[in-house]
């Protein structure tokens, strides 16, 4: 095996294991002493910690899930020489550690915090037109989740017809599986 290979693999594992660390789980067992999945909806996310813990525990939930992200993909950055490949590695990465923490059972959250960290420390652009359409869906739908899944559909709509970044194949492809994968996790929301 090549040494880049290698070192793309240890990014993706470095920034699962970084992912699985749940902010609003431990926020919450600091707080409640107890477990946040046993409240609200039972999702271990930022959405959830608003409605359980209020803004003192949802803030240190969404600034967690925000620099792990970051620090994910720093590393990527770090290891691999700044190669955009191992950066889009790593963004994926850190979502599934989110969503399926190893430390918790693989019950996590629904990554949208954790994505736009991974966004933002790749191409900041992106994530505030994101963030532009997740605030403006928020304020005509007023449901977070709705808010969510459109800007998530956004995302590699934005990719594609961003010059700068829309002839890099790695980093469309990274834009439609994080789509694909927040769909994914908000499917009971659609259910519903």
């Amino acid at each position: 095996m090549r040494h880049e290979d290698i070192m793309l693999i240890l990014a993706f594992l470095a920034a699962y294991l970084i992912g699985s660390i749940n902010s609003a789980i431990i926020v919450s067992k600091i707080m409640l002493h107890d477990d946040i999945r046993k409240y609200g909806s039972g999702n271990a996310g930022a959405t959830n910690a608003l409605r359980t813990l209020g803004k003192k525990g949802a803030i240190p939930v969404v600034i967690g899930d925000l620099l792990k992200a970051v620090i994910a993909i720093l590393f990527a950055k770090l290891i691999c020489s700044d190669s955009s490949l191992a950066v889009y590695i790593a963004g994926i990465g850190v979502v599934l550690g989110h969503n399926f923490p190893i430390y918790f059972g693989f019950r996590g959250g629904k990554g949208v915090a954790t994505l736009v960290g991974a966004v933002t420390g790749i191409y900041p652009p992106v994530a505030l037109l994101c963030f532009g359409v997740w605030f403006v869906m928020l304020m005509v739908s007023h449901y977070v989740s709705l808010s969510s899944m459109v800007a998530g559909c956004c995302f590699p709509v934005f990719t594609l017809i961003s010059p700068k970044v829309n002839g890099s194949t790695p980093f469309v492809v990274f834009s439609f599986v994080i789509a694909v994968l927040l769909i994914y996790t908000h499917r009971k929301n659609i259910e519903r």
